[in-house]
C-alpha cells in the first residue's frame, strides 16, 4: 500500500477513472446489444432506430478514450452492414 499523498492520491484518480471507464463500456455494450437484438428479431426499422442511438455512443466513448477511435468506426461499421441487410 502506498505511504506518500502523491501515490495516494493517484490511487483515488485511478480508481474514479477506472469506475467511469467501466461505465462507459457498459453503456456502449448495453447500446449495441440493443441493435443486435433488433436485427435478430428482423425489425429494420428497430434495428435502424437503436443503430442511430447507439453510433454516437461509440463515438462518445473513442473520443473519451474508452476505446480506440478505429474500433469504433469498425464496430460501426460492421453494425451498420448487420443493419443494412436486416430484410433484404
Amino acid at each position: 500500500m502506498a505511504n506518500h499523498a502523491s501515490a495516494l492520491k493517484r490511487i483515488r484518480q485511478t480508481k474514479k477513472r477506472t469506475d467511469r471507464n467501466m461505465a462507459r463500456r457498459n453503456r456502449v455494450r448495453t447500446f449495441v446489444r440493443r441493435v443486435e437484438e433488433a436485427i435478430a428479431s428482423g425489425d429494420k426499422e428497430a434495428a435502424e432506430a437503436a443503430f442511430k442511438v447507439a453510433m454516437p455512443e461509440l463515438h462518445r466513448s473513442a473520443s473519451k478514450g474508452v476505446m480506440r477511435k478505429d474500433t469504433a468506426s469498425r464496430k460501426i461499421s460492421r453494425l451498420a452492414h448487420r443493419v443494412k441487410a436486416v430484410g433484404a
